[in-house]
Parts: structure tokens; sequence; C-alpha cells
């Protein structure tokens, strides 16, 4: 029988551009030696966008994959979320309307959200949430793109641990009475204390420090205090991370014992490799985006899909899917595959 409160992925989609700039480029426009990006900020490669990939484009593009894969026809999705960055192909602008039109959603409607890199795990909850209080909402399509990478002054040492950001688009469809990959229970944290610690001087209605900025490049990522915020996140910034994965499964019924696997956001190695350990996983429970770099609140789906294309995600897996974003925010999902 088909539980009608169940909501299951009914697939993904990915689109990553053919550009790449390697860990010798970033060594070469930021001076910080190569052995240092590959083995500390953990890059080797990462995907940077071509003419046409613009933000809500790749988005489109992957959504696109997503129903080829399912065979889905898009006039039965109900509800459009965009999910990708608010830097897109214009500053005031709704996304969703435009990833609806292309695809071809035309009994859809939708909207933007946006909690940076927790983005995708936000949207799963509301999505969810949504679905369960609405028997009009079926079917859900969630995708968006992402190119902060753009946004990165490679010589602004503040930002160094913002050179992972690369580019690409994700997609997931969520259905409602769907027995199988099912979306279980999510656990966000958020903390507004870091609000204004990562900002892009200019552009709102706040004036540029210009005197701050007069070095690097306008229009790019600035860190004002970087001592005093990594200060401050070495205080929260793991235990969050971690209580999020922990509160997602008790919700969902698990624990930390019952991972299969963790979908986590690319980041330094040596935080990876903590988050790892502290929940008693082996490095083979996870996959580590050295090859894609940081492609925002897309690595979820990213490493979801390269998690059940290498045979690590099976039928029955315990799934986690954990991410945080510069404001800040963290977030987990569990899923329960196959």
């Amino acid at each position: 029988m088909t539980d009608n409160r169940s909501i299951g992925i009914l697939g993904t989609g990915m689109y990553i551009p053919k550009q790449v700039i390697t860990a010798q480029q970033i060594s070469e426009a930021s001076g910080v030696p190569e052995h240092i990006v590959r083995t500390k900020l953990g890059i080797t490669q990462k995907p940077i966008p071509g003419e046409e990939d613009h933000s809500c484009a790749m988005g489109i593009r992957a959504a696109q994959t997503a129903l080829q894969k399912t065979g889905l026809d898009p006039k039965e999705i109900d509800l459009v979320i965009y999910i990708g960055e608010e830097y897109k192909e214009y500053p005031v602008w709704t996304a969703a309307l435009k990833l609806q039109q292309e695809i071809g959603a035309h009994n859809a409607w939708g909207f933007d959200v946006a909690l940076r890199c927790s983005t995708t795990v936000m949207a799963l909850k509301v999505a969810q949430s949504m679905m369960l209080a609405d028997s009009s909402i079926r079917t859900v399509m969630l995708a968006g793109g992402y190119r902060n990478g753009d946004l990165i002054d490679y010589r602004n040492p503040r930002t160094r641990f913002m050179f992972n950001l690369a580019a690409g688009g994700g997609a997931i469809i969520l259905r409602k009475g769907m027995n199988r990959n099912l979306l279980l229970e999510s656990a966000l944290i958020t903390d507004g204390s870091f609000s204004e610690d990562v900002i892009i001087p200019g552009g709102g209605t706040q004036k540029a420090d210009i005197g701050q900025q007069e070095r690097f490049a306008t229009g790019c990522f600035d860190v004002p205090d970087p001592e005093g915020m990594k200060e401050r996140l070495e205080q929260k910034s793991m235990a969050n991370f971690l209580a999020v994965v922990r509160q997602s499964l008790q919700r969902s019924g698990y624990t930390e014992h019952d991972i299969d696997y963790i979908g986590i956001l690319h980041m330094k190695k040596s935080a990876h490799d903590y988050v790892l350990k502290e929940l008693n996983l082996r490095e083979d429970q996870s996959i580590y985006l050295s090859d894609y770099g940081h492609i925002g609140q897309m690595d979820q789906i990213l490493s979801l899909e390269l998690g059940v294309d290498s045979g690590r995600i099976k039928p029955g897996s315990v799934v986690v899917l954990v991410s945080a974003g510069i404001g800040y925010a963290w977030g987990a999902t569990t899923l329960k595959w196959g």
C-alpha cells in the first residue's frame, strides 16, 4: 500500500561545465603554493563557467537532465523551487519562473529560496513541509545553478578559504506517495552573529568602504575581520556541523552508527576527515570532492549522485546530506535509499 505521506526522491540531475581551473592555475593566480592548494585546500581542479553557463541556465540544464532520467512529464510538476544562488543572470529577478518556463512546467507555480550553501537542505525541508500540508502539491522540482567562483579575487588572502568556489547546476525531483529513496527529517542551525563576516562591499544600499576594498576587485567577496571570524567559527562550526547531522538522524529514527554514506560539501581536507572521524565513519563512506571544488548548495546533489554511481549508496542505505553556508547556517537531511 502506498503511504501518501511518504516523500521520495524521484530523480536528480547535475550539470558540470567542461572548463576547469587547476590547482596550479589557482596557485599562480593567488601566490599560494600549489601543494597547499592541493593538500590543505583540497583542490585538484574545479569547474568554471563557460560563456553560456549562467546560473539559472545551468539549473535549467540540470533540471532537464533529471526529467530525461526519470521520464517525468514536466506538466506533472506542481511546484518549482529555485535553489541556486542570488548571484545570477539579473540582480533583481525570480529565477524559478524562468526555469519553470524553460522546462515546460506549465501547471506549476514557483519561487526562489536562499540560505547560501545550505539552500538545498533548507529547500528540501520547505518542500517536504509544503507537500505534507497541501494536497495539491504532489511533485516538486528543486533546481538551480551556482557560479560564485566569479566573486573571488585570488589576490585577496582574506578569502582564501573560498578559493574552492566553483560552478555547476543541480536538480532534485520530489514525489509524494513514493516508498523509495525516502526523504526523512532535516535539521538546521543558523547563527546571525556571523551575518556580516563574509560580504560583497557595495552593490546594495549599504555604501562600500572604498579604502578597505581598493587593493582588490570590486564586486567580489571580502572578509572584514578574518581573524575574528576564524576565532568565533572555531568555537562553533564543527560542533554545529555535527549537531545537525545527529539531530537529523535522531528525528528520522536513527543514530550516527546507522550511517552508510554521508554527502559532505567540499571543505578543506582536514575538516572533512575530522567529520568522518567524529562520526566513526570510514573514508569510503563519503566522497571528497577534490576534482569539483565547492559548487555551493549543489555539493549535496553531486555527492548523492557520485555515491549511487560508485555503489557506495545501495538499496537500504541510510544517507545523510550535510551542508554549511556563510551567514552562518548548518543543515543536514537524512534519506533512506532504495
